[in-house]
């Protein structure tokens, strides 16, 4: 039986399923010692390599992993940054079979709900505009919001890549005759894709200005309040079979994950706390030495 040879890839945890269509269209993938191409099958004897280096084909199937992360404003969602910025791939925690795969991106100005997952096929159905899986965001926005601005957002608005629209919109209009100071105001939207800076290009269509935005729910997955920024938790059993079902995948049978450790209790916050707070110290520390400027005594 053969597979599409991306899906091979992605189930292997390299990335997700999109990512290897990319890997295989930069001409990093030769099958059997010839260049990859887009639609190519393969059977369970295939020699497949990926950078010129032969991939060791996993017959362990992996236990399907997700983790729920925290992301804060000014983190890249890329594994590795040129010039040393912080990404949200620095405090993950080590995986022995495949990778972790970003589902969806944040951009370097957006906080809040970011999932990670070692199944690359989970990865690519939570991210594919066909499953139309729901993304919540909380957004603070600068400017006069009227009803009719709001209706126009829902009913749908032409960007420069197609038409986009909320579904759903949480907050009211500006009051008439509001001070400055009430011109910022919160909004909770909902939308079934996730295009480039797709709310805030929404929102700015309306010459209306975004000043903060938290992703606060992917799914049926909510950010957890509790959850420090710079934090991860890895979902149990449940959570991660409530995402499988809702993109009509099969339930994982087993899990790393006991009732313990999805509780966040006080001595759990702490040590999450105190743990980012060293990542930051030791990033400060490495970049000062990578410009040559002394440590600060404390």
């Amino acid at each position: 039986m053969t597979e599409k040879l991306q899906k091979v890839l992605a189930n292997q945890g390299l990335g997700s399923r999109r990512e290897m269509e990319r890997w295989i269209e930069e001409g990093r993938v030769s099958v059997d010692g010839t260049k990859a191409t887009l639609g190519d099958r393969v059977d369970h004897t295939a020699q497949i390599r990926v950078d010129g280096h032969l991939l060791s084909r996993q017959t362990e199937q992996p236990i399907c992993r997700v983790l729920m992360y925290n992301k804060p404003e000014g983190e890249l969602c890329s594994r590795h940054d040129p010039e040393g910025r912080d990404t949200v791939f620095d405090r993950l925690p080590a995986i022995r079979l495949g990778r972790w795969i970003t589902v969806g991106r944040l951009d370097m100005n957006t906080s809040g709900l970011l999932l990670f997952t070692n199944d690359g096929e989970l990865a690519n159905r939570l991210m594919h505009p066909k499953c139309e899986v729901e993304r919540e965001y909380a957004v603070r926005v600068f400017g006069e919001v009227t009803g009719k601005t709001l209706h126009t957002l829902q009913k749908g608005v032409e960007l420069e890549d197609g038409e986009a629209k909320f579904l759903t919109i949480s907050g009211a209009p500006t009051p008439q005759h509001a001070e400055d100071e009430s011109m910022n105001r919160w909004y909770n939207v909902t939308l079934k894709e996730g295009r480039n800076r797709e709310v805030r290009r929404l929102w700015e269509s309306q010459g209306v200005q975004v000043s903060r935005l938290i992703r606060v729910k992917y799914g049926p997955i909510e950010l957890q309040k509790r959850l420090p920024q710079g934090a991860w938790v890895e979902l149990g059993l449940e959570d991660v079979n409530a995402l499988r079902s809702h993109v009509q995948l099969p339930d994982e049978t087993q899990t790393m994950v006991n009732v313990r450790q999805g509780k966040l209790d006080h001595a759990r916050l702490s040590r999450m706390r105190r743990s980012v707070k060293k990542h930051k110290v030791r990033k400060q520390q490495s970049l000062n030495k990578r410009a040559g400027r002394p440590a600060k005594c404390k």
